[in-house]
């Protein structure tokens, strides 16, 4: 029997209904898959390009997230800044950025980058303590490699009550920063920086220095003031227990030390080869000419090896020294003041011959 006209109409209808279902789901499969595959992308795809090796970026105390993707974009290391925008904008890091020093590697992606750089997950970085005389120098130095302000922390070491609660002083507080190469994070504050600086030396200071400290009848403070004056004196390494177990001696049978550097420090110039005798006359306490005992404080950052060179001097009956006429770095050494005129007035005509006068 043959089916009536409405059920076929039915049929037919109910087919493109199914056609049309079948469609549509093909069509939303094809757009999801297509969403998802770019929203991988975005997430997942590798955004980062950098050459060969990782890439160390800083993220500065006055930067925001509009200046951190520009300096990526602009610099090539990232590809698409629309979609580290996105992707940033979906881990809510867009408000959220942290100075900082980072290291993206090579080939990550958004979220990988966004991630890393949300947690503040920094780079350490290094900081080095060496050849420093003033102040000045060192706050220099400190700001050129961490985030810390070269005045701020220049007001730092001069304020009292912060250094009287780590036990130093203004005139003692250089002896603190023990010469060396320490990691700490790029936004490490003035305070931590000190109390880092503090627990270093504490550590530095161990009960077998204290110990040869206290022998010498000095404290840690006046070691690293005598070891200064060592440092500026010695050219060559191996003199250096000489000469200052010469300049413990004259503290034993309290002579003023008479030392040169610490004139060049009160003068503040180092430059000056030559001595004078109007520059003896400076009315500054670090002038060991006009004032006995040590300076109140370190004329430069002593080494490791000059404070040992102290703690470890070589004994001997020498209480005068003058440098070689030869210029090679090297000293005589005497016991009585005729044997040291003699020593000055060669090296003077060796000044004299070279014409420096000052």
């Amino acid at each position: 029997m043959w089916p009536k006209l409405e059920q076929i109409a039915y049929f037919c209808a109910l087919m493109k209904k199914r056609k049309r279902f079948i469609l549509g789901m093909v069509i939303f499969s094809v757009v999801l898959t297509s969403f998802t595959f770019y929203f991988y992308q975005v997430f997942y795809g590798i955004n980062v390009l950098t050459e060969a090796n990782d890439r160390t970026i800083l993220i500065d105390k006055d930067d925001n997230f509009d200046s951190l993707r520009n300096y990526l974009y602009d610099n090539q290391i990232i590809q698409d800044a629309l979609s580290f925008s996105f992707v940033a904008k979906a881990l809510k890091f867009q408000d959220n950025v942290k100075p900082g020093l980072y290291r993206l590697s090579e080939k990550s992606s958004n979220i990988e980058v966004v991630r890393k750089l949300r947690a503040g997950d920094q780079l350490p970085t290094q900081i080095t303590f060496n050849n420093i005389r003033f102040k000045e120098e060192l706050a220099e130095k400190v700001s050129r490699t961490i985030g810390i302000d070269e005045n701020a922390f220049l007001d730092a070491l001069n304020d009292e009550e912060k250094l009287n609660s780590l036990g130093f002083n203004k005139e003692t507080i250089m002896s603190m920063f023990i010469p060396n190469t320490y990691e700490v994070y790029w936004t490490i504050s003035i305070d931590e920086l000190f109390q880092r600086m503090k627990k270093e030396h504490d550590s530095f200071w161990n009960e077998n220095r204290k110990q040869k400290a206290q022998a010498l009848g000095l404290s840690p403070t006046e070691v690293s003031a005598l070891a200064s004056i060592v440092q500026s004196e010695c050219s060559i390494s191996e003199e250096a227990p000489r000469i200052a177990g010469l300049y413990l001696n004259r503290l034993k049978q309290n002579m003023k030390l008479q030392a040169d550097p610490t004139v060049r420090f009160a003068l503040g110039d180092f430059s000056i080869q030559r001595i004078l005798n109007e520059d003896l006359k400076i009315d500054s306490p670090y002038n060991t000419y006009l004032y006995r005992g040590l300076p109140p404080g370190p004329i430069n950052l002593p080494t490791i090896s000059s404070i040992d060179a102290v703690l470890n001097y070589e004994q001997h009956d020498y209480i005068y020294m003058c440098a070689k006429e030869d210029f090679s770095g090297y000293h005589r050494f005497a016991d009585n003041i005729n044997e040291h005129n003699r020593n000055a007035r060669l090296f003077r005509r060796a000044l004299n011959s070279r014409g420096i006068y000052r």
